[in-house]
């Protein structure tokens, strides 16, 4: 397992990769993302988020997933199309993947063992939680589904 932020990879589509090398000096919001969820309008909180502290080294990568009651059944495209079109998603999107189980991607793995949810439990409970990262790699914050972007907002404009 990567035993820092930078030595992380992620997948995006199209068969490219993100190097998390290149992420630091950044302040880093991670979060699993799905289409169809009660929580998808959260997408233009999280845009406008970016688009407020984008020119201050900040950061957003969004993870699709479909673990969560099927809510990203599309590919690749379709989600971006999806991400872009309805909610002007303009911060990078990683290929689809696993953020709880056996496949789990490498980057929730990590973020898992840094920060612990709700009474310890590491695993990632619903669609659109929330990691912070600093601009030194560090997990500083996890946040479940239900808290908002504009409620972390305080947060971020603090590391930036």
């Amino acid at each position: 397992m990567a035993q820092t932020f930078y030595d992380l990879k992620a997948e995006l589509p199209g068969g490219k990769t993100l190097d998390f090398a290149d992420l630091k000096g950044k302040v880093v919001l991670i979060v699993n993302t799905a289409s169809q969820c009660g929580f998808t309008p959260q997408y233009k909180g999280l845009q406008k988020l970016y688009e407020k502290y984008k020119d201050k080294d900040f950061v957003i990568l969004g993870f699709p997933c479909n673990q969560f009651g099927g809510q990203e059944p599309g590919d690749d495209s379709a989600i971006s199309e999806f991400c872009t079109l309805n909610h002007g998603v303009s911060f990078p999107l990683m290929k689809k993947s696993d953020v709880n189980g056996d496949n789990t991607n490498e980057v929730y793995k990590w973020l898992k063992s840094q920060k612990a949810g709700i009474l310890g439990l590491t695993r990632i409970k619903w669609n659109f939680e929330k990691f912070l990262i600093d601009k030194n790699g560090n997990v500083v914050n996890r946040w479940a589904s239900t808290t908002t972007p504009d409620a972390i907002d305080a947060e971020v404009a603090k590391l930036v």
